[in-house]
Protein backbone atom coordinates (compact mmCIF):
# COMPACT_ATOMS: atom_id res chain seq x y z
CA UNK A 1 0.00 0.00 0.00
CA UNK A 2 1.33 3.43 -0.93
CA UNK A 3 1.58 5.83 2.01
CA UNK A 4 0.15 9.18 0.92
CA UNK A 5 0.15 12.54 2.64
CA UNK A 6 -3.42 11.80 3.67
CA UNK A 7 -2.32 8.56 5.33
CA UNK A 8 0.45 10.34 7.19
CA UNK A 9 -1.97 12.92 8.48
CA UNK A 10 -4.34 10.18 9.61
CA UNK A 11 -1.54 8.38 11.46
CA UNK A 12 -0.60 11.57 13.32
CA UNK A 13 -4.22 12.32 14.15
CA UNK A 14 -4.72 8.77 15.42
CA UNK A 15 -1.61 8.88 17.61
CA UNK A 16 -2.52 12.24 19.13
CA UNK A 17 -6.05 11.00 19.86
CA UNK A 18 -4.61 7.87 21.44
CA UNK A 19 -2.26 9.95 23.64
CA UNK A 20 -5.16 12.09 24.85
CA UNK A 21 -7.09 9.01 25.94
CA UNK A 22 -4.39 8.02 28.45
CA UNK A 23 -5.31 4.73 30.08
CA UNK A 24 -8.65 4.61 28.31
CA UNK A 25 -12.32 5.35 29.13
CA UNK A 26 -12.66 2.69 31.86
CA UNK A 27 -9.74 4.02 33.88
CA UNK A 28 -10.82 7.63 33.30
CA UNK A 29 -14.23 6.74 34.72
CA UNK A 30 -12.56 5.09 37.72
CA UNK A 31 -10.59 8.32 38.31
CA UNK A 32 -13.79 10.36 38.24
CA UNK A 33 -15.51 7.97 40.66
CA UNK A 34 -12.78 8.73 43.19
CA UNK A 35 -13.66 12.42 42.92
CA UNK A 36 -10.49 13.15 40.94
CA UNK A 37 -9.96 14.89 37.62
CA UNK A 38 -7.70 13.38 34.97
CA UNK A 39 -4.26 14.84 34.24
CA UNK A 40 -5.51 16.66 31.14
CA UNK A 41 -8.60 17.99 32.89
CA UNK A 42 -6.40 19.41 35.63
CA UNK A 43 -4.20 21.18 33.10
CA UNK A 44 -7.31 22.49 31.35
CA UNK A 45 -8.57 24.15 34.56
CA UNK A 46 -5.10 25.39 35.53
CA UNK A 47 -4.02 27.18 32.36
CA UNK A 48 -5.55 29.99 30.34
CA UNK A 49 -7.91 28.69 27.63
CA UNK A 50 -6.05 27.50 24.56
CA UNK A 51 -2.60 28.31 25.96
CA UNK A 52 -1.32 24.77 26.63
CA UNK A 53 1.45 23.49 24.38
CA UNK A 54 2.23 19.85 25.04
CA UNK A 55 5.74 18.41 24.92
CA UNK A 56 6.39 14.67 24.64
CA UNK A 57 2.87 13.44 23.89
CA UNK A 58 4.23 10.53 21.82
CA UNK A 59 6.89 9.33 24.29
CA UNK A 60 6.76 5.64 25.29
CA UNK A 61 8.77 3.65 27.84
CA UNK A 62 11.77 1.51 26.90
CA UNK A 63 11.20 -1.41 29.26
CA UNK A 64 10.86 -4.89 27.78
CA UNK A 65 10.92 -6.96 30.99
CA UNK A 66 7.86 -8.57 32.62
CA UNK A 67 5.80 -8.25 29.44
CA UNK A 68 6.06 -4.45 29.43
CA UNK A 69 6.88 -4.40 25.71
CA UNK A 70 3.26 -5.42 25.14
CA UNK A 71 1.99 -2.46 27.19
CA UNK A 72 2.95 0.74 25.40
CA UNK A 73 0.88 3.86 26.15
CA UNK A 74 1.69 7.15 24.41
CA UNK A 75 2.80 9.81 26.87
CA UNK A 76 3.94 7.20 29.41
CA UNK A 77 1.84 8.36 32.33
CA UNK A 78 2.66 12.07 32.48
CA UNK A 79 1.43 15.09 30.52
CA UNK A 80 4.05 17.83 30.20
CA UNK A 81 4.27 21.22 28.55
CA UNK A 82 3.86 24.95 29.01
CA UNK A 83 1.15 27.57 28.90
CA UNK A 84 0.02 30.69 30.68
CA UNK A 85 -1.85 31.56 33.87
CA UNK A 86 -3.34 35.08 33.71
CA UNK A 87 -1.03 35.66 30.76
CA UNK A 88 2.16 34.61 32.58
CA UNK A 89 4.30 31.72 31.30
CA UNK A 90 4.41 28.56 33.43
CA UNK A 91 5.68 25.03 32.90
CA UNK A 92 3.55 22.14 34.09
CA UNK A 93 3.59 18.38 34.45
CA UNK A 94 0.57 16.32 35.43
CA UNK A 95 0.97 12.66 36.29
CA UNK A 96 -1.71 10.46 34.74
CA UNK A 97 -2.95 7.85 37.20
CA UNK A 98 -4.88 6.10 34.43
CA UNK A 99 -1.56 4.98 32.86
CA UNK A 100 0.32 2.44 35.00
CA UNK A 101 -1.03 4.19 38.11
CA UNK A 102 0.99 7.29 37.21
CA UNK A 103 4.14 5.33 38.12
CA UNK A 104 7.43 6.95 37.24
CA UNK A 105 9.58 5.33 34.56
CA UNK A 106 12.84 6.44 33.02
CA UNK A 107 11.09 8.20 30.14
CA UNK A 108 8.37 9.61 32.41
CA UNK A 109 11.16 11.22 34.46
CA UNK A 110 12.92 12.49 31.32
CA UNK A 111 9.76 14.35 30.30
CA UNK A 112 9.56 16.07 33.68
CA UNK A 113 13.28 16.92 33.62
CA UNK A 114 12.92 18.45 30.16
CA UNK A 115 10.31 20.99 31.26
CA UNK A 116 12.22 21.75 34.47
CA UNK A 117 15.30 22.54 32.39
CA UNK A 118 13.23 24.78 30.12
CA UNK A 119 11.75 26.56 33.14
CA UNK A 120 15.18 27.42 34.53
CA UNK A 121 16.49 28.54 31.12
CA UNK A 122 13.46 30.75 30.51
CA UNK A 123 12.82 31.93 34.05
CA UNK A 124 9.26 30.72 34.69
CA UNK A 125 7.54 28.78 37.50
CA UNK A 126 7.24 24.98 37.51
CA UNK A 127 3.95 23.44 38.65
CA UNK A 128 3.80 19.71 39.37
CA UNK A 129 0.43 17.96 39.63
CA UNK A 130 1.38 14.75 41.43
CA UNK A 131 -0.78 11.62 41.26
CA UNK A 132 1.46 8.57 41.18
CA UNK A 133 1.86 5.10 42.62
CA UNK A 134 5.61 5.66 42.86
CA UNK A 135 8.54 4.17 40.97
CA UNK A 136 7.65 1.73 38.18
CA UNK A 137 8.83 -1.52 39.75
CA UNK A 138 9.29 -3.29 36.41
CA UNK A 139 12.11 -0.87 35.52
CA UNK A 140 14.14 -1.32 38.70
CA UNK A 141 17.04 1.07 39.08
CA UNK A 142 16.13 2.99 35.89
CA UNK A 143 13.07 4.43 37.59
CA UNK A 144 15.03 5.20 40.76
CA UNK A 145 17.57 7.02 38.62
CA UNK A 146 14.73 8.99 37.10
CA UNK A 147 13.66 10.19 40.56
CA UNK A 148 17.21 11.25 41.36
CA UNK A 149 17.40 13.22 38.10
CA UNK A 150 14.29 15.13 39.16
CA UNK A 151 15.59 15.71 42.71
CA UNK A 152 18.80 17.18 41.34
CA UNK A 153 16.86 19.61 39.18
CA UNK A 154 14.64 20.60 42.11
CA UNK A 155 17.76 21.72 43.92
CA UNK A 156 19.24 23.53 40.90
CA UNK A 157 15.94 25.36 40.36
CA UNK A 158 15.53 26.24 44.06
CA UNK A 159 15.63 29.99 44.54
CA UNK A 160 15.82 30.51 40.77
CA UNK A 161 12.22 29.85 39.71
CA UNK A 162 9.19 29.20 41.95
CA UNK A 163 8.28 25.52 42.27
CA UNK A 164 4.77 24.49 43.33
CA UNK A 165 3.64 20.93 44.01
CA UNK A 166 0.00 19.87 44.10
CA UNK A 167 -0.54 16.43 45.65
CA UNK A 168 -3.74 15.21 43.99
CA UNK A 169 -3.47 11.49 44.66
CA UNK A 170 -0.97 9.09 46.18
CA UNK A 171 2.62 10.22 46.69
CA UNK A 172 4.74 7.65 48.49
CA UNK A 173 8.30 6.44 48.93
CA UNK A 174 10.93 8.33 46.96
CA UNK A 175 8.22 10.33 45.19
CA UNK A 176 7.71 12.54 48.27
CA UNK A 177 11.18 14.07 48.17
CA UNK A 178 10.66 16.09 45.01
CA UNK A 179 7.61 17.95 46.39
CA UNK A 180 9.42 18.36 49.71
CA UNK A 181 12.15 20.36 47.97
CA UNK A 182 9.73 22.64 46.15
CA UNK A 183 8.54 25.96 47.56
CA UNK A 184 4.90 25.13 48.27
CA UNK A 185 2.87 21.95 48.64
CA UNK A 186 -0.92 21.84 48.28
CA UNK A 187 -2.83 18.68 49.21
CA UNK A 188 -6.39 17.64 48.42
CA UNK A 189 -8.54 16.34 51.27
CA UNK A 190 -9.54 12.64 51.21
CA UNK A 191 -7.89 11.84 47.85
CA UNK A 192 -4.21 12.58 48.46
CA UNK A 193 -1.57 11.34 50.85
CA UNK A 194 2.20 11.53 51.33
CA UNK A 195 4.50 9.21 53.27
CA UNK A 196 7.90 7.62 52.94
CA UNK A 197 6.65 4.21 54.11
CA UNK A 198 3.00 3.14 53.87
CA UNK A 199 0.65 1.64 56.46
CA UNK A 200 1.62 -1.95 55.64
CA UNK A 201 5.33 -1.34 56.22
CA UNK A 202 4.56 0.62 59.38
CA UNK A 203 2.49 -2.31 60.66
CA UNK A 204 5.30 -4.78 59.90
CA UNK A 205 8.09 -2.72 61.45
CA UNK A 206 6.43 -0.98 64.41
CA UNK A 207 3.20 -2.97 64.82
CA UNK A 208 1.16 0.24 64.55
CA UNK A 209 -2.26 0.11 62.90
CA UNK A 210 -2.75 3.28 60.90
CA UNK A 211 -4.69 4.25 57.79
CA UNK A 212 -3.20 6.08 54.81
CA UNK A 213 -5.22 9.15 55.76
CA UNK A 214 -4.02 9.12 59.38
CA UNK A 215 -0.44 8.47 58.38
CA UNK A 216 -0.08 10.99 55.59
CA UNK A 217 -3.36 12.60 54.60
CA UNK A 218 -3.92 16.30 53.98
CA UNK A 219 -5.16 17.03 57.52
CA UNK A 220 -2.21 15.19 59.09
CA UNK A 221 0.36 17.14 57.10
CA UNK A 222 -1.48 20.43 57.53
CA UNK A 223 -1.67 20.20 61.32
CA UNK A 224 0.97 17.80 62.65
CA UNK A 225 3.99 17.73 60.34
CA UNK A 226 3.63 21.03 58.50
CA UNK A 227 4.66 19.28 55.27
CA UNK A 228 1.78 20.82 53.34
CA UNK A 229 1.29 24.57 53.13
CA UNK A 230 -2.27 24.63 51.81
CA UNK A 231 -5.23 22.23 51.81
CA UNK A 232 -8.04 22.10 49.26
CA UNK A 233 -11.41 20.36 49.41
CA UNK A 234 -11.17 19.05 45.83
CA UNK A 235 -9.11 19.23 42.64
CA UNK A 236 -10.75 22.42 41.34
CA UNK A 237 -10.19 24.30 44.61
CA UNK A 238 -6.60 23.09 44.63
CA UNK A 239 -6.05 24.54 41.17
CA UNK A 240 -7.66 27.85 42.14
CA UNK A 241 -5.29 28.10 45.12
CA UNK A 242 -2.31 27.55 42.83
CA UNK A 243 -3.50 30.41 40.63
CA UNK A 244 -3.98 32.73 43.60
CA UNK A 245 -0.58 31.84 45.04
CA UNK A 246 1.10 32.64 41.72
CA UNK A 247 -0.45 36.12 41.72
CA UNK A 248 1.73 37.10 44.68
CA UNK A 249 5.06 35.77 43.42
CA UNK A 250 7.34 36.71 40.49
CA UNK A 251 8.39 34.63 37.51
CA UNK A 252 11.94 34.13 38.79
CA UNK A 253 14.60 35.42 41.16
CA UNK A 254 15.58 38.29 38.84
CA UNK A 255 12.00 39.48 38.48
CA UNK A 256 9.57 41.35 40.71
CA UNK A 257 5.87 40.87 41.27
CA UNK A 258 3.88 43.28 39.10
CA UNK A 259 2.19 45.98 41.18
CA UNK A 260 -1.57 46.27 40.83
CA UNK A 261 -3.01 49.69 40.15
CA UNK A 262 -4.06 51.44 43.34
CA UNK A 263 -5.31 54.96 44.07
CA UNK A 264 -4.06 56.29 47.40
CA UNK A 265 -6.60 57.75 49.80
CA UNK A 266 -6.06 59.07 53.31
CA UNK A 267 -5.30 55.47 54.43
CA UNK A 268 -6.02 55.92 58.16
CA UNK A 269 -7.56 52.98 60.03
CA UNK A 270 -9.10 54.23 63.33
CA UNK A 271 -10.15 50.68 64.33
CA UNK A 272 -6.49 49.91 65.07
CA UNK A 273 -6.41 52.44 67.92
CA UNK A 274 -8.51 50.20 70.15
CA UNK A 275 -7.45 46.74 69.05
CA UNK A 276 -4.84 46.08 71.77
CA UNK A 277 -6.52 45.36 75.15
CA UNK A 278 -5.81 47.49 78.22
CA UNK A 279 -4.69 44.38 80.10
CA UNK A 280 -1.35 43.29 78.59
CA UNK A 281 -2.16 39.66 79.42
CA UNK A 282 -5.36 39.61 77.37
CA UNK A 283 -5.13 38.24 73.83
CA UNK A 284 -6.36 39.83 70.61
CA UNK A 285 -6.48 38.54 67.06
CA UNK A 286 -3.48 39.62 64.98
CA UNK A 287 -5.42 38.67 61.85
CA UNK A 288 -7.73 41.59 62.62
CA UNK A 289 -4.67 43.86 62.61
CA UNK A 290 -3.56 42.40 59.27
CA UNK A 291 -7.02 42.93 57.79
CA UNK A 292 -6.92 46.64 58.71
CA UNK A 293 -3.42 47.17 57.34
CA UNK A 294 -3.47 45.38 53.96
CA UNK A 295 -5.61 45.94 50.88
CA UNK A 296 -9.15 44.60 51.29
CA UNK A 297 -9.43 40.80 51.04
CA UNK A 298 -5.85 40.47 49.83
CA UNK A 299 -4.38 38.39 52.67
CA UNK A 300 -3.55 34.84 51.56
CA UNK A 301 -2.44 32.78 54.55
CA UNK A 302 0.14 30.01 54.23
CA UNK A 303 0.45 27.11 56.72
CA UNK A 304 -2.76 28.27 58.42
CA UNK A 305 -3.33 25.09 60.43
CA UNK A 306 0.26 24.51 61.52
CA UNK A 307 2.03 26.33 64.38
CA UNK A 308 -0.76 28.89 64.60
CA UNK A 309 1.09 30.95 67.22
CA UNK A 310 2.73 32.59 64.21
CA UNK A 311 1.00 33.79 61.05
CA UNK A 312 2.65 33.85 57.63
CA UNK A 313 1.17 34.73 54.27
CA UNK A 314 1.05 37.06 51.30
CA UNK A 315 -0.95 40.26 50.89
CA UNK A 316 -1.15 43.45 48.85
CA UNK A 317 -0.32 46.85 50.26
CA UNK A 318 -1.42 49.64 47.94
CA UNK A 319 -1.21 47.10 45.12
CA UNK A 320 2.31 45.92 46.07
CA UNK A 321 2.85 42.23 46.94
CA UNK A 322 4.36 41.68 50.40
CA UNK A 323 5.05 38.76 52.71
CA UNK A 324 3.77 38.97 56.29
CA UNK A 325 5.17 37.31 59.43
CA UNK A 326 3.14 38.02 62.56
CA UNK A 327 2.96 36.69 66.11
CA UNK A 328 -0.55 35.55 67.07
CA UNK A 329 -1.47 36.43 70.70
CA UNK A 330 -4.57 34.21 70.39
CA UNK A 331 -2.37 31.08 70.37
CA UNK A 332 0.19 30.38 73.12
CA UNK A 333 0.28 34.15 73.68
CA UNK A 334 2.27 34.43 70.45
CA UNK A 335 5.45 32.82 71.79
CA UNK A 336 8.10 31.44 69.47
CA UNK A 337 8.62 27.68 69.65
CA UNK A 338 10.21 24.96 67.51
CA UNK A 339 7.43 24.69 64.94
CA UNK A 340 6.64 28.39 64.59
CA UNK A 341 10.34 29.21 64.16
CA UNK A 342 10.73 26.67 61.36
CA UNK A 343 7.50 27.78 59.70
CA UNK A 344 8.44 31.45 59.70
CA UNK A 345 12.08 30.86 58.70
CA UNK A 346 11.03 28.89 55.63
CA UNK A 347 8.61 31.63 54.59
CA UNK A 348 11.13 34.43 55.13
CA UNK A 349 13.70 32.63 52.99
CA UNK A 350 11.19 32.13 50.17
CA UNK A 351 10.29 35.82 50.16
CA UNK A 352 13.96 36.77 50.14
CA UNK A 353 14.67 34.37 47.24
CA UNK A 354 12.02 36.03 45.11
CA UNK A 355 12.30 39.73 45.99
CA UNK A 356 9.09 39.96 48.04
CA UNK A 357 9.28 42.66 50.77
CA UNK A 358 8.65 41.52 54.34
CA UNK A 359 6.35 43.04 56.95
CA UNK A 360 6.71 41.79 60.53
CA UNK A 361 3.97 42.41 63.10
CA UNK A 362 5.40 41.72 66.52
CA UNK A 363 3.79 40.81 69.83
CA UNK A 364 6.06 38.17 71.33
CA UNK A 365 6.59 37.41 75.03
CA UNK A 366 9.65 35.25 74.31
CA UNK A 367 10.51 31.66 73.48
CA UNK A 368 8.38 28.84 74.89
CA UNK A 369 10.13 27.26 77.91
CA UNK A 370 10.13 23.59 78.83
CA UNK A 371 11.90 20.28 78.41
CA UNK A 372 9.91 19.42 75.30
CA UNK A 373 11.18 22.54 73.56
CA UNK A 374 14.78 22.17 74.71
CA UNK A 375 14.95 18.47 73.83
CA UNK A 376 13.52 19.22 70.40
CA UNK A 377 16.25 21.78 69.74
CA UNK A 378 14.56 25.14 70.25
CA UNK A 379 18.09 26.56 70.23
CA UNK A 380 18.80 25.36 66.69
CA UNK A 381 15.28 25.88 65.41
CA UNK A 382 14.95 29.35 66.88
CA UNK A 383 18.27 30.16 65.24
CA UNK A 384 16.76 29.29 61.85
CA UNK A 385 14.41 32.27 62.07
CA UNK A 386 17.20 34.52 63.33
CA UNK A 387 19.41 33.39 60.45
CA UNK A 388 16.64 33.81 57.85
CA UNK A 389 15.93 37.41 58.83
CA UNK A 390 19.61 38.30 59.14
CA UNK A 391 20.27 36.86 55.68
CA UNK A 392 17.35 38.56 53.95
CA UNK A 393 18.16 41.53 51.72
CA UNK A 394 14.61 42.43 50.65
CA UNK A 395 12.93 45.50 52.18
CA UNK A 396 12.09 44.60 55.79
CA UNK A 397 9.75 46.58 58.04
CA UNK A 398 8.69 45.75 61.61
CA UNK A 399 5.76 47.06 63.64
CA UNK A 400 5.77 46.24 67.37
CA UNK A 401 2.18 46.29 68.53
CA UNK A 402 2.70 45.17 72.13
CA UNK A 403 5.29 42.80 73.65
CA UNK A 404 8.84 42.47 72.37
CA UNK A 405 10.65 40.57 75.10
CA UNK A 406 14.07 39.01 75.41
CA UNK A 407 15.83 37.21 72.61
CA UNK A 408 12.56 37.02 70.70
CA UNK A 409 12.75 40.83 70.30
CA UNK A 410 16.09 40.38 68.54
CA UNK A 411 14.86 37.51 66.37
CA UNK A 412 11.66 39.15 65.13
CA UNK A 413 13.34 41.42 62.57
CA UNK A 414 14.88 43.91 64.98
CA UNK A 415 16.98 46.86 63.83
CA UNK A 416 20.06 45.02 65.08
CA UNK A 417 19.72 42.21 62.51
CA UNK A 418 19.18 44.47 59.54
CA UNK A 419 15.56 45.63 59.50
CA UNK A 420 15.14 48.79 57.42
CA UNK A 421 12.34 50.47 59.33
CA UNK A 422 11.10 49.67 62.82
CA UNK A 423 7.87 51.20 64.08
CA UNK A 424 6.20 50.77 67.46
CA UNK A 425 2.74 51.54 68.75
CA UNK A 426 2.41 53.43 72.07
CA UNK A 427 1.30 50.10 73.59
CA UNK A 428 4.67 48.48 72.78
CA UNK A 429 6.66 46.96 75.64
CA UNK A 430 10.31 46.42 74.71
CA UNK A 431 12.26 44.78 77.51
CA UNK A 432 14.28 41.74 78.56
CA UNK A 433 11.17 40.20 80.08
CA UNK A 434 7.76 41.04 81.54
CA UNK A 435 7.52 43.43 84.48
CA UNK A 436 6.52 40.75 87.01
CA UNK A 437 9.35 38.36 86.21
CA UNK A 438 11.89 41.16 86.04
CA UNK A 439 10.79 42.60 89.38
CA UNK A 440 11.02 39.20 91.07
CA UNK A 441 14.65 38.98 90.01
CA UNK A 442 15.85 42.60 90.40
CA UNK A 443 14.08 43.31 93.70
CA UNK A 444 14.17 39.80 95.16
CA UNK A 445 15.71 40.70 98.54
CA UNK A 446 13.69 43.87 98.91
CA UNK A 447 10.44 42.01 98.26
CA UNK A 448 11.28 39.13 100.62
CA UNK A 449 12.14 41.50 103.49
CA UNK A 450 9.04 43.66 103.08
CA UNK A 451 6.18 43.38 105.65
CA UNK A 452 3.81 42.67 102.75
CA UNK A 453 5.79 40.94 99.97
CA UNK A 454 2.83 40.88 97.56
CA UNK A 455 2.21 44.60 97.90
CA UNK A 456 5.92 45.30 97.47
CA UNK A 457 6.03 43.09 94.36
CA UNK A 458 3.07 44.96 92.88
CA UNK A 459 4.79 48.27 93.63
CA UNK A 460 8.06 47.19 92.02
CA UNK A 461 6.20 45.70 89.06
CA UNK A 462 4.58 49.08 88.40
CA UNK A 463 7.94 50.77 88.77
CA UNK A 464 9.60 48.46 86.26
CA UNK A 465 6.66 48.74 83.84
CA UNK A 466 6.75 52.53 83.96
CA UNK A 467 10.48 52.47 83.23
CA UNK A 468 10.79 49.73 80.62
CA UNK A 469 7.35 48.51 79.43
CA UNK A 470 7.14 51.14 76.73
CA UNK A 471 8.77 51.91 73.37
CA UNK A 472 10.58 55.07 74.42
CA UNK A 473 13.87 53.67 75.73
CA UNK A 474 14.30 51.81 72.43
CA UNK A 475 13.30 54.92 70.45
CA UNK A 476 15.81 57.03 72.38
CA UNK A 477 18.58 54.67 71.27
CA UNK A 478 17.40 54.61 67.66
CA UNK A 479 16.34 50.96 67.79
CA UNK A 480 12.81 52.15 66.96
CA UNK A 481 12.63 54.65 64.11
CA UNK A 482 9.24 56.04 65.04
CA UNK A 483 6.50 55.53 67.61
CA UNK A 484 3.25 55.86 65.66
CA UNK A 485 -0.46 55.99 66.31
CA UNK A 486 -1.95 52.63 65.35
CA UNK A 487 -4.38 54.34 62.96
CA UNK A 488 -1.38 55.62 60.96
CA UNK A 489 0.15 52.17 60.44
CA UNK A 490 -1.12 51.48 56.94
CA UNK A 491 -0.13 54.92 55.66
CA UNK A 492 3.34 54.67 57.22
CA UNK A 493 3.90 51.20 55.74
CA UNK A 494 2.82 52.22 52.23
CA UNK A 495 5.33 55.07 52.31
CA UNK A 496 8.10 52.97 53.88
CA UNK A 497 7.86 50.18 51.30
CA UNK A 498 7.70 52.72 48.46
CA UNK A 499 10.86 54.36 49.85
CA UNK A 500 12.61 50.97 50.04
CA UNK A 501 11.56 49.79 46.58
CA UNK A 502 15.04 50.06 45.08
CA UNK A 503 16.96 48.82 48.11
CA UNK A 504 20.28 47.19 47.22
CA UNK A 505 22.56 45.28 49.60
CA UNK A 506 26.08 44.04 48.94
CA UNK A 507 26.95 40.79 50.71
CA UNK A 508 30.39 39.24 51.34
CA UNK A 509 31.44 36.84 48.60
CA UNK A 510 30.88 33.22 49.62
CA UNK A 511 29.61 29.96 48.24
CA UNK A 512 26.66 29.91 50.67
CA UNK A 513 26.04 30.32 54.36
CA UNK A 514 25.59 27.41 56.75
CA UNK A 515 22.09 27.85 58.16
CA UNK A 516 21.53 25.77 61.35
CA UNK A 517 19.47 22.91 59.92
Amino acid sequence: MTITMSNKNEILQQKLAEAKLGGGPTRIEAQHKKGKLTARERIHFLLDDGSFEEIGALVTHRCSDFGMSEQQVLGDGVVTGYGTIHGRLVYVFAQDFTVFGGSLSETHAEKICKIMDLAVKNGAPVIGLNDSGGARIQEGVSSLGGYADIFYRNVQASGVVPQISAIMGPCAGGAVYSPAMTDFIIMVENTSYMFVTGPNVVKTVTNEDVTSEELGGAYTHATKSGVTHLVAANDVECIEKIKRLLSYIPQNNMDRVPNLSYTLGEEYRPALDSIVPENPNHPYDMKAVIAEIVDADSFFEIHEQYADNIIVGFARLAGRSIGIVANQPMSLAGVLDVNSSKKAARFVRFCDCFNIPLLVLEDVPGFLPGTDQEWNAIITNGSKLLYAFSEATVPRVTVITRKAYGGAYDVMNSKHIGADMNFAWPTAEIAVMGAKGASEIIFKKEIESAPDPQAKLAEKEREYADTFANPYRAAARGFIDEVIWPRETRRKLIRAFAMLEHKAVARPQRKHGNIPL
